[in-house]
């Protein structure tokens, strides 16, 4: 998982040149998001994002990147660090997980969080949901699965989520 976002982050550097510039040129710096996220066994790392916000707001350039999910790019950085794998559960803020109520909850932190994953491909922001298919995906952790949640997150930008508001395990 590591060579492959490695070669990810390769090929898709003249595009995240051009994101970096253009973020600079609309934003000015930062152009990375730095942020402190749990990761597996609840540990600590930083997270990079490409910076889609200005004083507090979603910019123009933000709303495209986050349509298309190119402000996760830098992740690859993660993945190539080990911190994390393209398909997982997403890594939230110890505040997340706090306002979620899920600081009892151990089994969604027994894997690296993901890029993408089960949760992320529902069409509705709902917290026990969003649990659930945290706990579906690790119950059923397997390559096909990943490779079904991964192609399906490839459409995600072009159709919306609601295309995927199937279950994800059919």
């Amino acid at each position: 998982m590591r060579i492959l976002a490695l070669i990810l982050f390769i090929i898709l550097s003249p595009l995240m040149f051009v994101i970096s510039l253009t973020i600079l040129i609309c934003m000015g710096f930062p152009i990375v998001l730095k942020q402190k996220r749990l990761g597996k066994n609840k540990k600590l790392f930083v997270i990079y994002k490409f910076r889609s916000m200005q004083d507090g707001k979603i910019t123009v350039l933000g709303k495209i990147l986050r349509k298309l999910g190119i402000d996760e790019l830098p992740q690859l950085i993660n993945i190539v660090l080990g911190q994390m794998s393209i398909v997982g559960p997403r890594p939230l803020t110890e505040q997340d997980v706090v306002r979620l109520g899920w600081e009892k909850e151990v089994k969604r932190w027994s894997v690296k969080p993901g890029i993408t994953g089960k949760a992320q491909l529902q069409g509705v922001c709902d917290a026990q949901l969003s649990l659930q298919n945290d706990l579906y995906y690790i119950e059923n952790k397997c390559f096909s699965l990943d490779m079904k949640i991964f192609l399906k997150s490839l459409f995600v930008p072009l159709k919306g989520k609601s295309i995927n508001q199937k279950k994800t395990n059919e």
